[in-house]
């Protein structure tokens, strides 16, 4: 029987069954499960931290290709996607499986919740835990640890400043975005398949040193297939230890525990859940996702987008209408494969690339997805968009198409199917307005939250307000799961901040 060491493990170097105690026992090392393992390691407690995924040095990563990042760091080397269900589109969705999660891949946006959220969830929900008031220090802690500062305007990239001028026009003000980088941003455009600076302060380089520096146990390739209970008890996890190839052989394994957290996700986290039996309706629905869209405009000028930060303003004008805009630019054979046109036309628009501009939307929605456990070891998504939340997609084109006109841009190329170039007013009206098949509309998201919501009542979620099962004492969750409903800006903060809040409850019970 092999046992952990205080330190990294990668799981398919073990050939012998594992057997482990410990205090505390996490289920996946992203945003928020690093959060969870480095506040209970600090506190003394001792802590082993499951990832399902395989440990990647930052020093190696940082080298990948965006092709090697998605085949090695995405779930499903990037084929993720929620099915939509009647006038919906199909969405993909970008997850991350290593050590470190999905704060691999994100662009570095650190918003708070905004203001009317909060309110929502403490004046209708009756959640006063998650208050902005009650949760000011866990937002501090956050940002203090994964610094957390303004994205210079100097290293916008041309592509940005094409649609802030444009937005300027339109009387909508610009903001530089928030971002965990510090002032070591190089801006290389590059942060979604692993910053190649190493400046983006994902979980790995922000949390895991402290975390093992106070003694906690991360365990790579290893999947928790269930949750161990004894006395009407959550008492450790099961699972098995992944072979270093397809087909090879797994390893048995279990940890128990005083406590087990699950941070496996939006997407993934139900599934164990529902294998204990738990009754609560809430488990697995009412997911929201952010959709989102972007579109590209080819300038006259020579813009080289890839030359800055990849998402450095966003404006706040919109979010009451549930419309948020942020600046992206991602790598540029991603953003070329996107493109419309086959053989010479397709050939054609490439040559273009260094004119290109590019600018994302995503809606605040309603959460009409849901989880269903299927054959293999990942879950079918299904999601059902709401026609108001439809209707906010489109109209975000219309203003990221109206923004880049008045930016200069000589042609707009809207992310619907078979739709020809914008180039004047008189298009973008027939954008907003014509009848579309909404299925034709290039769609993805990247932050699931809601599938195992918190609540102050056992009848309307599936944790309480500290994060713990409400059916199973001993059990807490503490990913984007919890989060009640949609938030409106990017994920990051918000999950941290409320996983910091899990945290801490836990660190007193124990």
């Amino acid at each position: 029987m092999t046992r952990l060491a205080a330190s990294i493990t990668h799981g398919r170097s073990i050939a012998s069954r594992v057997d482990e105690r410990c205090d505390v026992v996490v289920v996946g090392s992203g945003a928020s499960g690093m959060t969870v393992a480095t506040h209970l390691a600090e506190a003394g407690h001792e802590v082993i931290l499951l990832e399902e995924g395989p440990y990647i040095r930052r020093d190696d990563y940082q080298s990948f290709k965006p092709s090697e990042s998605i085949r090695r760091l995405f779930r499903e080397a990037g084929m993720v996607a929620a099915l939509g269900v009647g006038q919906t589109p199909l969405i993909t969705l970008t997850l991350g499986r290593a050590v470190g999660g999905s704060s691999l891949l994100t662009g570095g946006v650190c918003f708070r919740i905004p203001d009317d959220v909060h309110a929502r969830w403490e004046r209708e929900l009756g959640l006063g835990e998650l208050s902005e008031k009650a949760l000011t220090s866990a937002y501090d802690d956050v940002e203090r640890r994964m610094a957390v500062t303004e994205v210079p305007a100097t290293i916008r990239s041309r592509s940005t400043d094409k649609f802030v001028e444009g937005a300027r026009a339109m009387g909508v003000e610009m903001k530089s975005m928030r971002r965990n980088t510090g002032d070591d941003c190089e801006g290389n455009a590059r942060c979604n398949f692993g910053c190649p600076a190493g400046a983006k302060r994902s979980v790995d380089a922000s949390y895991m040193p402290t975390a093992l520096e106070h003694g906690a146990r991360i365990v790579s390739d290893a999947l928790v297939e269930g949750v161990l209970e004894e006395g009407g008890r959550a008492v450790g996890v099961r699972g098995r230890l992944l072979g270093g190839r397809y087909g090879a052989p797994s390893t048995p394994f279990s940890v128990r525990a005083r406590a087990v957290v699950l941070c496996c996700g939006a997407i993934h986290t139900p599934g164990l859940l529902q294998r204990l039996g738990l009754k609560a309706e809430a488990i697995g629905k009412h997911i929201t996702l952010h959709p989102a869209a972007r579109v590209v405009a080819r300038f006259r000028d020579r813009l080289n987008g890839w030359d800055g930060a990849l998402q450095s303003v966003y404006t706040d004008r919109y979010h009451p209408e549930g419309i948020w805009l942020n600046g992206v630019y991602s790598a540029v054979n991603i953003l070329a494969a996107g493109l419309p046109g086959v053989g010479p036309e397709f050939r054609e628009r490439v040559t273009q690339m260094p004119h290109y501009g590019v600018f994302g939307a995503m809606v605040h929605d309603e959460g009409g997805g849901w989880v269903q456990s299927s054959v293999g070891r990942e879950p079918a998504l299904f999601y059902r968009m709401d026609p108001r939340d439809l209707q906010r997609l489109r109209k975000s084109i219309r203003i990221l198409a109206e923004m880049a006109l008045e930016g200069g841009a000589e042609e707009v190329i809207p992310p619907i199917f078979g739709m020809h170039s914008i180039r004047n007013s008189r298009d973008l009206d027939r954008l907003e307005n014509d009848p579309l098949d909404p299925r034709r509309i290039e769609c993805m998201a990247f932050h699931p939250l809601g599938s195992a919501r918190m609540s102050n009542d056992p009848r309307r979620g599936v944790v309480d307000p500290r994060g713990q099962c409400w059916e199973l004492p001993g059990l807490y969750v503490a990913d984007g799961s919890v989060l009640p409903t949609s938030v409106g800006v990017n994920s990051q903060i918000p999950i941290m901040t409320v996983a910091t809040h899990v945290a801490w409850g836990l660190r007193e019970a124990l």
